[in-house]
């Protein structure tokens, strides 16, 4: 082959190869402190593509003393690298946990990049399943959504279960990491910082993100009644910010389930199929939430084949 042909091939290769690089970097990757030792960074409401890299989850990490405890890894392994790199600009302390709240990848696909941290990874007795489960679709979908950037993102599913509640001590600051029964999925899990009375609620809170219902809805309401009894200075949702107090900042995903919930029991009370349910359910709270036509006729769907059996 020609020599400047050659050289033409290797500098094409090396910008190619350098955009990608540049591409697979998130920047800026934006940290609030949102109270002492709790970093938040939020992710996009937008579905997930390669212009986001499935940054769309809220997550974060809380220091204490001695370790670092991650609160979800993101949507891909370049949303983990970019949450590792911001760790280690805020911290040389060692991350010993990895919390994954629940199944959704959005929240676990960046677990990959903490690998050489050798950190325990936590999650609800019930999350192994559930991810191997759906291992092979959801590496799939993100494949096909993400193409290049996809690339190093593993399901990782925790060794160290919580059945009830774990406690653990960053040094100076004990968390206590919460198992909850069936509500947005079957494996939802909460972290709360009792140092600052921060709780981070994963997927149990979604803020202007249209809820997504994947377990339970009655049961997503009982939760949500225990919780808003909850002492809480400050709190992160799975998506999303507003600064309404506690527990106010529960009340519109709490009124957009009651709403299906109600109006579900009437169409089948009417003798309503499901399909003729999802065309008519929940429609007046469109224009409340992002992604409403993306996620709401799954809702009713999910709460139809629930409730039609009271």
């Amino acid at each position: 082959m020609d020599p400047s042909r050659i050289a033409a091939a290797l500098l094409a290769w090396s910008v190619g190869v350098a955009s990608t690089f540049a591409a697979d970097v998130l920047d800026p990757f934006a940290l609030s402190e949102v109270a002492p030792g709790n970093f938040v960074h939020y992710g996009s409401l937008e579905e997930r593509a390669p212009g986001n890299m499935g940054d769309q989850a809220n997550i974060g990490f809380i220091v204490g003393e001695k370790c670092v405890a991650v609160i979800d890894t993101g949507g891909s392994a370049a949303v983990g690298r970019a949450l590792r790199a911001a760790i280690r600009r805020t911290t040389d302390r060692p991350v010993c946990w990895i919390i994954l709240t629940h199944v959704h990848p959005d929240h676990f696909f960046g677990t990959a990049a903490f690998r050489e941290d050798r950190a325990v990874v936590i999650g609800h007795e019930n999350l192994p399943r559930s991810m191997g489960q759906r291992a092979r679709p959801y590496l799939n979908a993100l494949k096909r959504d993400l193409g290049d950037h996809a690339a190093g993102s593993e399901v990782i599913p925790p060794t160290q279960l919580v059945r009830d509640e774990t406690v653990l001590d960053l040094g100076g600051r004990t968390i206590r990491i919460k198992a909850w029964p069936v509500a947005h999925t079957d494996n939802d899990v909460t972290v709360f910082d009792e140092r600052t009375g921060t709780l981070w609620l994963g997927d149990l809170l979604f803020v202007s993100h249209t809820p997504v219902v994947d377990g339970k809805i009655t049961g997503f309401l009982e939760v949500l009644d225990t919780l808003s009894r909850v002492s809480v200075q400050r709190f992160v949702p799975g998506h999303g910010k507003t600064d309404a107090p506690w527990p106010q900042a529960l009340e519109p995903e709490r009124d957009y389930l009651a709403l299906i919930v109600r109006e579900t029991r009437a169409a089948i009370k009417r003798r309503k199929t499901i399909e003729e349910a999802t065309d008519e359910v929940g429609l007046s709270e469109r224009d409340k939430w992002v992604n409403f036509d993306d996620f709401h006729r799954r809702n009713v769907t999910t709460a139809y084949t629930e409730l039609e059996w009271e």
